[in-house]
């Protein structure tokens, strides 16, 4: 089956979206959706605000235009949805916007056409939960009116090594015919080749274990750093003895936060206690990696009360500068940055918290989590200082700026390596 025919629509612009629509409107006609008028108008300007996309990029896109007018895709005949998929207050699950995204696109689906899902989702929820709401609104039957199919992203944000051209793309569909179709689509932009599964559930499952193990590969890490912080050795110098062993795995303790590791594996965990099976190493390494952020707060207070700096009573607390609030370094990317818990642990045990992030929006940072960013933060002000992100422009500030901004006999924790070996008090 040719694709020549296919018309596409990319449903969702952002980290995944972008760059989808970006690279199939090189080649051919592509319509990219978007709820939010304010990003349409920045993409037409030429400006991606997520930084994974470059304006030379968007200008040889040249066959892309974006809408965020549902009639503008009445010509198209496949849909790719690219929608987040968070977790909601309980840890669950939240489907609201691929659920939506399904209704809308269920109103435009007409005989023959196809859907393709990209956001991360239990094995199942395809052709269990999506399908149901695109027959619902279409009045269409299932793999009979129209089709399915599901290649999960791979995006990782702020990486200019690894993009989407050149990571392996998994792809499949609802009929054989639909999952060769689907194969030969990406094939057009995927440099790196493509894995047709052998079935939608089995990309599924794939693309939501892939994360899940890095999880609890970095829960185990950061267990041992854990242990050896008590017994006063150091971990990395542990992790570089052990990797001079050909198999083992090269992972680093930290803070587990964004839209794919501290996220991915609730999906999975969720659907395996929906079939009766209690996950009990997976929601072990979830509870661990989201007890770090507390964890690092609490090791900085205990050094500095250990060092007798005692805060004075007037100011009511120790003053802290947390550098970095996005969930990973050079990347403005702040969905689930666990940075936000350690400042609010921080916080809660008295602390005054001066955070410093010239990466993050300050207005998303003020609506997502309440924070006013410290655009130049004060010398010789504060008695700890926790490089929480390691953005290159930390480690460019060298050892002796980011010591400035600390009090005589102020604690350095140093959670990213930023600092040569040896020039901070504490590191992870």
């Amino acid at each position: 089956m040719d694709t020549a025919h296919l018309r596409l629509a990319v449903i969702g612009l952002g980290y995944v979206g972008l760059p989808l629509a970006v690279e199939f409107g090189k080649r051919r006609a592509v319509v990219g959706f978007d709820v939010k008028e304010k990003r349409l108008e920045e993409l037409r300007s030429g400006i991606d605000r997520t930084l994974e996309v470059s304006s030379g990029e968007l200008r040889e896109a040249a066959h892309l235009s974006f809408s965020g007018d549902l009639e503008a895709l009445r010509e198209c005949n496949c849909y790719i949805v690219t929608v987040p998929t968070p977790i909601d207050a309980n840890k669950k699950p939240d489907l609201g916007p691929l659920l939506s995204a399904s209704e809308f696109v269920g109103r435009l689906l007409k005989e023959g056409d196809l859907v393709i899902f990209e956001s991360t989702v239990y094995p199942g929820c395809t052709e269990e939960d999506c399908v149901p709401v695109l027959e619902r609104h279409s009045g269409l039957k299932f793999n009979q009116d129209f089709f399915c199919g599901y290649s999960p992203e791979r995006i990782n944000p702020g990486d200019k090594q690894h993009r989407l051209t050149d990571i392996k793309k998994v792809t499949s569909g609802s009929t054989p015919e639909i999952a060769d179709l689907v194969d030969r689509l990406y094939s057009e932009i995927i440099s790196a080749g493509t894995h047709k599964a052998s079935s939608i559930k089995v990309a599924e499952a794939a693309k939501v274990i892939e994360n899940t193990q890095r999880d609890v590969n970095i829960a185990l890490v950061n267990e041992f750093a854990m242990i050896f912080n008590r017994m006063n050795i150091d971990t990395e110098a542990v992790l570089e003895a052990a990797g001079t062993k050909w198999n083992f795995l090269p992972f680093k303790p930290g803070l587990v936060g964004g839209h794919c590791v501290g996220i991915d594996p609730y999906y999975l965990t969720h659907k395996a206690q929906q079939i009766g099976h209690d996950p009990k190493v997976i929601l072990a390494g979830r509870k661990l990696n989201d007890s770090m952020s507390a964890y690092v707060a609490d090791r900085l207070l205990e050094e500095l009360h250990a060092r007798n700096q005692e805060p004075d009573d007037a100011q009511g607390g120790y003053y802290v500068l947390v550098m970095g609030l996005t969930f990973k370094e050079n990347c403005p990317d702040l969905r689930n940055s666990q940075v936000a818990g350690l400042i609010e642990r921080l916080r809660l045990r008295g602390c005054n918290v001066d955070v410093h992030d010239q990466q993050a929006d300050p207005a998303e940072a003020r609506a997502t989590y309440g924070l006013e960013l410290c655009s130049e933060p004060s010398a010789n002000t504060y008695d700890g200082v926790i490089i929480a992100v390691g953005h290159e422009e930390f480690r460019n500030m060298g050892v002796e700026a980011i010591r400035a901004f600390g009090k005589k006999g102020a604690i350095f924790y140093d959670l990213k390596g930023v600092l040569p070996s040896r020039s901070a008090d504490l590191t992870l």
